[in-house]
């Protein structure tokens, strides 16, 4: 399988990082074969211009090259922390400039975007990562957990990709040398799950 790993955390220790590298390192034992894209490292550009939006093409290549990507995908990993219930503004970026019309989803001809949208993602499985200083009972019962909202419906459902998964580890800024082992272990896991060996 194509499997398409998304990171987006400015911090090169961090446990995202930790998670994305475990996450290639498994697909890559598996006989997947991966394209790793860490926003931050990469400097992705996340401002669509005006151009590029009335347009829905582009002319920075690296967009391009994760468009060309994406739209031969047959799964995607999603790696982030928990911002403000969001995700940091450099993914909400890559989601604006890489989920475009006509890589990620289309509309019937006569439609101007009002209609229900077709989507276009070849992928049948998504997996998001997420990490979060929030207690898991308040992100529930507080925040309604909008990264599930967020992923599940209001991206991949509109581009096509029904089968996704998430799993949020918290809190981060508290837990054990242990914890995050086992935390390591389930990601692992997870990706087996999702993307055996072929």
């Amino acid at each position: 399988m194509k499997v398409s790993v998304i990171l987006g955390h400015p911090y090169d220790k961090s446990f995202n990082h930790a998670i994305a590298e475990r996450a290639v390192s498994i697909l890559e034992q598996n006989g997947h074969q991966v394209s790793f894209h860490d926003l931050y490292q990469e400097q992705f550009n996340p401002i669509i211009s005006a151009q590029e939006l009335v347009s829905d093409k582009t002319d920075d290549p690296l967009v391009q090259l994760h468009c060309d990507e994406i739209k031969e995908a047959d799964g995607i990993i999603i790696i982030h922390p928990n911002w403000w219930g969001q995700p940091p503004a450099i993914l909400k970026g890559w989601v604006d400039r890489v989920l475009r019309q006509e890589v990620a989803y289309t509309f019937d001809a006569g439609d101007s975007g009002g209609g229900l949208p077709i989507g276009l993602l070849k992928a049948k499985v998504g997996v998001v990562f997420n990490t979060s200083n929030t207690p898991e009972d308040r992100e529930l019962n507080v925040f309604g957990d909008p990264l599930e909202k967020i992923w599940k419906s209001c991206v991949f459902d509109f581009c096509g990709l029904n089968h996704v998964v998430r799993r949020m580890y918290c809190v981060v800024a508290d837990s054990t040398s242990e914890e995050r082992a086992a935390w390591l272990e389930e990601t692992a896991n997870m990706i087996t799950e999702h993307f055996p060996k072929e």
